[in-house]
């Protein structure tokens, strides 16, 4: 959902041409998931090829990422989908190379000045706010209507306290919130005050959720 709000609405101008050959890229990788298509170098070079045209359209190219994620199947062939295998090998990359360079590149929060009052100005608040609250609201809130309408369940042996404390979690966000926020300003000083909103944020969920999870968690019997 953010990378959907980043492309409808962080885009400027829009090439017609790009626009359809991306929609042809996209209609391919659907076209390869109902086919069943289980070679991961099918949807690459498809993927590649929507990336490239998202990229000329004006449309924020991340969308092109979201595409193929839904493209590649789920369905478990032999006991493990395929999407589940590509999952499985670029999470090492993902984890250890990808995400940390972003944060590293991204997240530099100046501490000269730093006081209470930087972090109750309106764009660090109306973040801590949004992914503090906002989150976990939304996290919990839905879940427990889905819940409530039989639509789905909690995992055996999962109480709804230890449930709260993983929406709680859901509130630790770096990259979409620090690269919307990048999108969005371009003043230093605003930048400023979303990275110490973000990473106060992040930081008060943690404290939370550790506290709701350790008093959640289950005794053991001695």
């Amino acid at each position: 959902m953010a990378i959907i709000v980043i492309a409808v609405f962080y885009t400027d101008e829009l090439s017609a041409i790009s626009l359809m050959l991306s929609g042809i890229g996209i209609a391919a990788l659907a076209a390869l998931n109902l086919l069943n298509v289980r070679k991961v170098t099918a949807y690459v070079v498809v993927g590649v090829f929507t990336w490239v045209c998202v990229l000329k359209s004006g449309v924020h190219a991340t969308l092109a990422g979201v595409a193929v994620g839904l493209a590649i199947p789920l369905a478990r062939y032999e006991g493990e989908s395929l999407l589940e295998h590509v999952e499985h090998a670029l999470k090492p990359w993902v984890a250890y190379g990808i995400v940390p360079v972003f944060a590293f590149a991204n997240a530099g929060v100046p501490l000269s000045g730093v006081s209470l009052s930087s972090l109750t100005a309106a764009v660090p608040l109306g973040i801590i706010g949004g992914l503090f609250f906002g989150k976990q609201l939304g996290v919990f809130g839905v879940t427990t209507a889905a819940i409530k309408l039989g639509i789905a369940e909690l995992p055996p042996g999962v109480s709804v306290l230890q449930f709260y404390g993983i929406a709680v979690l859901t509130g630790i966000g770096f990259t979409m919130s620090l690269f919307i926020g990048t999108l969005a300003f371009d003043d230093e000083t605003v930048l400023a005050q979303i990275r110490l909103g973000v990473l106060a944020a992040s930081i008060l969920c943690a404290i939370v959720a550790t506290g709701v999870l350790l008093t959640a968690r289950p005794s053991r019997m001695t």
